[in-house]
């Protein structure tokens, strides 16, 4: 981003050596940073351009030594300890299951917002099929499941409307603050499938769906964070987008707005693994309307 910076400032007619002082002088003198300045004596710290024009970088040089070159990383892999704690087992399609209670005639929604941590507090009349509240692909009304990766506990169900699968489901075991597993789908089985290949992965972002779909980012740090490569995360977290939106998700980013679903204390609406949770309120609810 200081690269596309630089070329939007001289473009605009800023002389090149203000251009070049703002972005690498007075960083580091303002800040102390620990970086050479090309002095007798530095660390030999620099960039190698291709021009002053487009500020398109050839190489990056650390004390010394070529890290990047052309886009690509020259530094090695290095393995480290992966913390991380993910003690759920795995789960059936029965453990999403949610009674019909007598008598009932509408359940809460969780209303997702494209582009926002905010979501909308809602109600639906519930599909019900042998006594069980199930999710209505084609009123996009989806079971959201969050389940505790820290101890082995029931899930948590509800209803969200907004994903807009059509079939199928995702996962993600980034879902702030508290990092569980969250999941929506289409029908139980799809929430089983989905859950259970992150619980094997020891935490990921995944999608399953129908002709053998199957995928997931690995996050095996934290079950938060990839311990490969940038280049290869982000092939992989744009493949599983792609995957969602084919399954009929409107959502820009579908696992970014799936993150923020567990997270209470944003309203208004939310779910976490001890059930609904009233953002306005700040307080637990049934998820009967």
């Amino acid at each position: 981003h200081i690269n596309q910076l630089c070329a939007r400032a001289v473009a605009h007619g800023v002389p090149l050596f203000n251009v070049l002082r703002a972005a690498c002088l007075n960083p580091v003198e303002h800040y102390g940073l620990r970086c050479g300045l090309m002095r007798p004596g530095d660390p030999a710290d620099f960039i190698r351009l291709h021009d002053l024009v487009g500020f398109k970088v050839i190489e990056t040089w650390i004390d010394g030594q070529c890290v990047a070159r052309e886009g690509k990383s020259l530094l090695p892999k290095t393995k480290s300890p992966r913390a991380n704690k993910f003690l759920a087992t795995a789960k059936q399609p029965s453990d999403f299951a949610l009674s019909a209670p007598c008598g009932v005639t509408n359940i809460r929604v969780i209303e997702a917002l494209d582009g926002q941590i905010v979501t909308g507090a809602g109600e639906a009349e519930p599909l019900l099929c042998e006594g069980r509240v199930v999710a209505d692909p084609s009123r996009d009304l989806l079971k959201i499941a969050v389940v505790n990766r820290y101890g082995d506990a029931p899930p948590a169900v509800a209803f969200v409307r907004g994903v807009g699968l059509k079939s199928g489901g995702i996962a993600s075991s980034v879902a702030h603050d508290c990092h569980n597993i969250v999941a929506v789908g289409t029908t139980d089985e799809d929430l089983a499938r989905v859950v259970n290949l992150v619980i094997a992965n020891e935490g990921g972002i995944a999608v399953v769906g129908p002709d053998g779909l199957t995928d997931i980012l690995p996050l095996p740090v934290a079950g938060l964070m990839s311990d490969g490569y940038a280049e290869d995360a982000a092939a992989a977290y744009a493949r599983l987008t792609q995957a969602a939106k084919s399954l009929g998700s409107p959502l820009h980013a579908p696992y970014m707005t799936l993150s923020f679903l567990a997270l209470l204390v944003i309203p208004a609406l939310k779910l976490s693994d001890r059930g609904l949770f009233d953002g306005t309120k700040f307080e637990f609810v049934s998820i009967l309307a």
